[in-house]
């Protein structure tokens, strides 16, 4: 099954991790996002990918080559950001005539969902949630056994049922021909229209997904990295002190450095040149980029550290992301809940946007840099470059 999977755009939900790289190239776990999106597509039978490109371009190109996973990989250029249909009609001309995938390069997807999806052309991947006023909503019906897709709105205020659609296609090969759509309410060029002119020229199966995950904004980065860690099996390969206590599956890749006192507990990824220690303490699905540091008596908690980011020195970090080259400096702390119980809030493209997460630490952009004894208040976004003055209480985005 030819592949289409979208990686043009430019994450501004995700900003600041997103402000030098493409949302789908962000880390989860050993690879970046796109890469899981990829790697699924193959295992559901995808006989060759052409990846839409767009938004800082070069590092999706240098990661995926010419073939990933066995299977050749070509590139569509997105100029302009005008709607998912638009991105497919990028890539229209180096499809041939037969039927086609579409997948979002920012999603995770369970393989054995996808292969159903891809089995039951043409279809389209579905996903039960508790909010579906934030989605597209499926309109369906069953007939024989099965659920097929009659059509889709978007954000409805009364939905029609739960069930949401998850962006992955698998379309017909005169679908080709329906991507000249008009211009949606958001001024964009969506794909959902194409899905309705599939439901109105053939059974569109609506395939139910036992997992799946859009990752649009950072608290659904570490989402994605729980996910994908909790998957990893123990392997320990770097230089581990003998009086360090690794607790659980614990990759330490070749090349990684545990120093004596540190006790980690997976699931847990540390990747080549980091170091911990010692009496560092890592729990949670924690994941440390190539060479980060986290130094003596620093407490790491659910966090993704981004390569080159450090935490040298009496601190603690929870359930925060912190990008390429963070640097917090002695006493540095993390505020992740809030004292009524209520969820995290974090600003997102200018308006206060609920986490959905109890605790939700902060998100720094690349080369942050704090002062000794900094504390950050739950939900404090710092743009890359922000630093902060010894002593401060930083109870705002900057």
């Amino acid at each position: 099954m030819q592949t289409v999977l979208l990686a043009a755009g430019e994450g501004t939900r995700m900003r600041p991790l997103t402000a030098r790289r493409p949302k789908p190239m962000l880390p989860v776990a050993d690879r970046p996002l796109a890469a899981h999106a990829a790697e699924s597509a193959v295992s559901a039978g995808a006989s060759r990918l052409v990846l839409v490109v767009g938004y800082e371009s070069e590092p999706v190109r240098e990661y995926f080559g010419d073939e990933f996973a066995g299977v050749p990989v070509e590139y569509a250029e997105q100029t302009d950001q005008r709607g998912t249909a638009d991105a497919v009609r990028a890539a229209s001309s180096q499809l041939d005539d037969g039927p086609f995938a579409v997948l979002n390069g920012d999603a995770l997807y369970d393989e054995r969902s996808l292969s159903t999806l891809y089995d039951a052309a043409p279809a389209v991947g579905s996903y039960r949630v508790e909010n579906p006023e934030n989605y597209g909503v499926l309109y369906t019906e069953s007939r024989g056994g099965d659920t097929f897709a009659t059509g889709v709105i978007e954000k409805p205020a009364d939905p029609p049922s739960d069930l949401i659609n998850t962006g992955a296609y698998v379309f017909p090969a005169e679908a080709q021909a329906w991507l000249d759509v008009g211009e949606s309410e958001r001024g964009e060029l969506e794909l959902t229209d194409v899905l309705t002119r599939a439901c109105e020229e053939s059974d569109v199966r609506a395939v139910p997904f036992d997992r799946w995950l859009d990752v649009g904004r950072p608290w659904e980065l570490l989402e994605a990295n729980e996910w994908k860690l909790g998957e990893l099996e123990r392997e320990l390969l770097g230089d581990i002190h003998a009086d360090a206590d690794i607790r659980g599956s614990v990759v330490v890749e070749e090349g990684a450095e545990i120093d004596a006192g540190v006790v980690i507990e997976g699931p847990a990824l540390i990747r080549s040149g980091a170091t911990v220690g010692p009496n560092a303490y890592i729990r949670g699905a924690t994941m440390l980029g190539d060479g980060a540091k986290v130094g003596h008596a620093v407490e790491v908690k659910n966090s993704l550290l981004m390569a080159g980011a450090t935490v040298g020195h009496l601190s603690y970090v929870g359930d925060s992301v912190l990008g390429r080259d963070v640097n917090f400096g002695a006493g540095t702390n993390v505020a992740n809940l809030r004292h009524d119980d209520e969820p995290v809030r974090v600003r997102v493209k200018g308006e206060s946007t609920s986490t959905g997460r109890r605790k939700f630490g902060v998100v720094c952009g690349d080369g942050v840099k704090t002062g000794i004894d900094t504390n950050l208040n739950a939900g404090v976004v710092l743009s890359g470059g922000a630093s902060t003055t010894p002593g401060e209480s930083v109870l705002r985005d900057r």
